[in-house]
């Protein structure tokens, strides 16, 4: 039952990520990032890290969306245009991709005792885990909830003056 529900998941997983890439409005790719957010989680939950799956969710499929979701709105983002992308991209960025595939497929074939898990310690509760974060990863904690807030305040701080113009209108037309 739990391979089953894993290929379910990951395929969904897989499908949202690749819809992200695929779609052309801002607030379609967010919505397939959450998917795979929410697949990911479930994930989680099959391996036996429930806290993991809970933050997940709370964290970015919450929180984290809900705020790309606002600043994608707010900045009022439409269709972007199609490209055919750069020659040099094309010609340089295929190879290397074959090239790093090589490379991760060799080690994973040749690495020894892949698979193999064991416990060392035990399982680590949620309260010994909230107390690493909370004292020993707190600065690292903090700098990301300001970091999130400044995107904020940047988000409104270009809608707010209209998007470049410089007295703040949209598009005027003039009739000469």
């Amino acid at each position: 039952m739990h391979l089953i529900l894993f290929i379910v998941f990951a395929g969904f997983c897989l499908a949202g990520a690749v819809n992200l890439l695929l779609q052309t409005h801002p607030i379609n790719s967010a919505l397939s990032l959450i998917v795979v957010m929410t697949s990911l989680a479930v994930l989680y939950l099959l391996l036996g890290a429930e806290f993991l799956a809970a933050a997940q969710v709370i964290v970015y499929a919450g929180a984290i969306m809900v705020l790309f979701t606002f600043v994608v709105m707010l900045l009022n983002a439409g269709r972007e245009e199609r490209t055919m992308g750069s020659r040099v991209a094309r010609a340089v960025g295929f190879p290397a991709v074959v090239v790093i595939l090589g490379v991760v497929a060799t080690v994973i074939l040749s690495a020894q005792g892949l698979g193999v898990a064991g416990l060392r310690d035990g399982i680590t509760s949620t309260e010994e885990l909230s107390r690493v974060l909370f004292t020993e990863l707190l600065l690292p904690f903090e700098v990301t909830s300001v970091l999130i807030l400044i995107a904020i305040l940047g988000a409104v701080a270009l809608a707010r003056h209209g998007h470049g113009d410089q007295d703040g209108n949209r598009e005027r037309t003039t009739a000469k």
